[in-house]
């Protein structure tokens, strides 16, 4: 029986975690006379779309290699983090569409048990993106980054609620507009955080160089290798939870190709002692000129 990668648990708890939120976003809404908290659960119900959409690739993403797929499934991970970033543009065009209506409409106050109310799914949401991001950073998980950013996304909408809701209650009168103002506000922000996903998984899934840590690393570790007299050429890419690696060691041109062949070999298994992230490497042997 395949085992259960530890960022795949943590997303089916993230997931079951936006259920209960939806579920509260809406209930304290609709029985608080909050728009911009209705709003919020619109946005939160993308976030439990969006998080089973998430769950279920990085499922696919963690599958090992096989003979149609020698580099694995992990390309699938960027795939997901564009999905969770239209989910997140098409719940942001909704909240600012629906609060464009109803602010030309008379409102009445929300109750004034929503505050505490929005503050604790605040809480509850920063503390989510903290624990994932966290374990995300661990695993070099992309679509766990995205899932994190999608809860820090939804502490904005609340905490931009929280204000709306505040000054709508506290102040009352013609402020009661402040509720659909703050879910205005809020949409723009979640868009703001569609980029910050984006913008990784465009770069893992067009193979941008920007693993330099993992780089000085590699170079480092092989220099310690007997045999190998300096690297040249260092190509890295990420797939899913892992890296490829192609790189050129330098080594005296004198020896066999059988000798040369051997410490091709020494090389990646020591690279991959020390760098367990690596899923594997593939050496040029390059001949030394002084």
């Amino acid at each position: 029986m395949k085992a259960t990668h530890p960022i795949e648990s943590l997303l089916r708890k993230s997931f079951v975690f936006n259920c209960f939120i939806i579920l509260a976003k809406l209930t304290f809404g609709i029985l608080g006379n909050s728009f911009a908290l209705l709003a919020d659960a619109i946005e939160s119900a993308s976030d439990v779309v969006a998080s089973g959409i998430v769950w279920l690739g990085a499922r696919y993403a963690s599958r090992p290699a096989d003979e149609n797929h020698p580099y694995g499934h992990g390309r699938a991970e960027p795939l997901i983090a564009f999905v969770v970033v239209l989910f997140l543009i098409v719940s942001s065009l909704i909240i600012f569409y629906q609060s464009v209506i109803n602010i030309r409409k008379p409102q009445e106050s929300p109750e004034w048990w929503t505050i505490p109310v929005i503050a604790a799914i605040i809480l509850a949401k920063e503390l989510a993106f903290r624990i994932i991001h966290r374990a995300s950073d661990r695993m070099h998980s992309t679509a766990g980054r995205a899932e994190a950013w999608h809860h820090r996304a939804d502490a904005i909408t609340s905490l931009a609620t929280l204000s709306g809701v505040s000054i709508a209650v506290l102040l009352g009168g013609v402020f009661v507009v402040a509720d659909e103002i703050a879910a205005m506000i809020a949409a723009l922000f979640i868009l703001y955080n569609a980029y910050k996903i984006l913008r990784p998984a465009l770069s893992e899934a067009l193979d941008e160089h920007i693993h330099h840590e993992l780089e000085e690393d590699i170079r480092r570790i092989s220099k310690t290798v007997e045999g190998i007299i300096d690297t040249e050429k260092c190509y890295i890419r990420k797939t899913g939870f892992t890296y490829y690696v192609d790189l050129h060691a330098i080594v005296d041109g004198n020896i066999t190709v059988k000798a040369g062949h051997e410490l091709a070999h020494r090389l990646k298994d020591t690279l991959m002692h020390h760098l367990p992230n690596i899923s594997d490497v593939l050496i040029h042997i390059e001949p030394y000129e002084p």
